[in-house]
């Protein structure tokens, strides 16, 4: 059953060939050099802690042979199968999100705008407000909702949040987790309140009729020059959480002056990629400390009843608005989401870059290389060959040494085999896995392990039926009972040097341990699922039941007295 239903799972994925690590498939080398504000070369504790939490985002389970390295003041990455692209994002961003009060936000536009002298008025209105990226949304009662367009699909909307109407954007949205249906909120321009310190009205100004009150001049100034239309928009950047900045959404599509951050990514303890129960769709739930509950209700019951845009909540994340939804309650319990246009990929490497912190220090790319896989694949053939010559050989001196008995030992190494192959098939296209030649020898080596548990078992029978005292039904039975706490005790010490070896290495050593663990695993489930059952199938033979001199069981082979032989005639 065991291996029907991982058989369907690779059909269903057509995963047929496990995904392969950097020495056998390639992938792509990174030199990261760090930059510091001073120009003077960075603490090593500084660079330890980078090293670490980079180490962690590409290699968080420990099995995709991704590998992380200190190269003199710089840091040298390896990851297996990624493209340039991919790993460049993966490695180099800094992964710190904070959470700030939107004070003022415009559509983008590249050229520079000057502001009109033009006395301000009362009734002003607010720009358009652009859609929110991906949604926050509370686990708790409230939630997030979609921008003010139409629903998709018809979906009920949460109080909590509702994201303003997408004018410059509008391609992702945030998502409902909760169960009450509440109207989207109206646009900005409908709905800023008049304020004695409105912009002044320009039809070209983006600050046209927004209040400007506590924000400083030269914010101002920068907030209406900034190209978020560019390439580098501020992406990657470490801004200030004590200070209020200019910052553009993620798609390039709005531009935000956002106050000091209420909220700091220190303050999360965990985030987890899912899929929305009722929606299906990719989530990110993030999980607060006991500060960063406290500061999040607080700043969501503050700015609850402010008028729009001040009432939105901004989640910047390494220089960039990730969302910006709208707060229509205070959003307590001490957890979050974000959600929106995520995949699987992407929802996990967020998750992941927030749960493992932010970087210490910036990064320049000093290299990037593509690794070949030309001298992998010669590996990858010669490790497959001589796993098969050792899987033969054991194979010959079972069927030698325990003729009939042997039979059973080589159907259960196949079926080991087998098993093993679909578990490392549907971890390789599930869990990030990467077979890699530590592994392969770890499977290799694995191979005796296995045939000893069967050798253990055989003895044994061979042992109860020499007193001459048993059936070789009975026999089976009774031998089994001793049998499998000797075979319990060894592969429990196996299993646990694997996993001491396992979180106290790293690289090529930790990916050795991970096979030994695993195979160790496949044994015991092979033993007492598959060998046992059929050994008291075979029991009921004649071909064993009665010695046959081929059985394996026979008076010769074992040195059986007459008693015991005829107990076994008996039989």
């Amino acid at each position: 059953m065991l291996i029907i239903v991982m058989g369907a799972t690779v059909a269903l994925q057509k995963a047929f060939v496990p995904k392969f690590g950097l020495d056998l498939a390639g992938g792509t080398t990174v030199t990261l050099s760090p930059v510091t504000a001073n120009g003077k070369a960075p603490s090593q504790e500084s660079l330890d802690r980078a090293v670490t939490i980079i180490r962690q985002r590409v290699n968080g389970t420990g099995i995709s042979d991704a590998q992380v390295a200190k190269s003199n003041d710089n840091i040298v990455i390896q990851i297996p199968g990624a493209g340039r692209d991919e790993a460049l994002k993966l490695v180099s961003t800094t992964a710190e999100l904070r959470m700030r009060q939107v004070l003022a936000v415009a559509a983008a536009k590249a050229p520079p705008v000057q502001p009109s002298t033009a006395a301000p008025t009362a009734s002003g209105s607010a720009a358009a407000t652009p859609a929110a990226s991906p949604g926050v949304a509370s686990t708790a009662k409230a939630s997030a909702a979609p921008n003010g367009n139409a629903t998709p699909a018809g979906r009920a909307l949460s109080k909590a949040l509702t994201a303003p109407t997408p004018e410059p954007s509008g391609t992702k949205r945030a998502t409902t987790s909760g169960g009450r249906a509440a109207k989207a909120s109206p646009s900005a321009s409908a709905s800023a309140a008049p304020s004695s310190s409105a912009a002044p009205e320009d039809a070209n100004d983006p600050l046209a009729g927004q209040d400007t009150s506590g924000i400083d001049q030269a914010l101002l100034t920068e907030f209406r020059n900034i190209d978020c239309s560019a390439k580098d928009r501020g992406q990657g950047a470490i801004d200030d959480p004590n200070k209020q900045i200019v910052a553009c959404s993620d798609d390039g599509s709005a531009r935000y002056i956002l106050d000091k951050a209420a909220v700091q990514g220190t303050e999360i303890s965990g985030a987890q990629a899912g899929t929305d129960p009722t929606t299906g769709e990719w989530i990110v739930q993030v999980n607060f400390k006991s500060k960063g509950a406290t500061q999040f209700a607080d700043i969501t019951r503050r700015i609850t009843s402010l008028p729009a845009p001040r009432n939105q909540l901004a989640n910047v994340l390494d220089g960039v608005v990730i969302v910006a939804p709208t707060i229509e309650e205070a959003i307590p319990g001490g957890s979050a989401r974000i959600s929106g246009s995520f995949t699987q990929v992407t929802a996990t490497d967020l998750a992941d870059q927030l749960k493992y912190g932010a970087l210490p220090l910036k990064f320049r790319q000093s290299s990037v290389v593509s690794v070949s896989s030309t001298l992998g694949q010669d590996q990858l053939h010669g490790g497959l060959i001589s796993g098969a010559i050792g899987l033969i050989i054991v194979m010959l001196y079972l069927l030698l040494y325990y003729r009939g008995l042997g039979l059973i030992g080589m159907a259960s190494l196949c079926v080991a085999a087998v098993v093993t192959f679909l578990t490392v098939d549907v971890l390789s296209h599930n869990a990030g896995f990467r077979l890699s030649l530590p592994h392969i020898i770890g499977l290799v080596v694995s191979i005796g392990i296995t045939a000893d548990s069967f050798i253990v078992y055989f003895e044994r029978i061979r042992d109860e039926i020499k007193e001459g005292r048993r059936t070789l039904r009975s026999a089976v039975e009774v031998a089994w009972r001793r049998a499998r706490r000797t075979i319990l005790v060894a592969d429990a010490v196996m299993f646990i040097a694997a996993v001491v070896l396992y979180f106290l290495a790293v690289g090529d050593v930790a990916g050795f341990a991970f096979a030994m663990g695993l195979t160790t695993l496949i044994d015991v489930v092979v033993v007492f699922l598959f060998t046992k059952p059929l050994m008291s199938l075979v029991a009921r033979m004649r071909f064993f039941a009665k010695g046959h001199k081929l059985s394996g069981l026979d008076a010769e082979r074992m040195g059986r007295t007459g008693r015991a032989e005829q107990t076994l005639q008996e039989a």
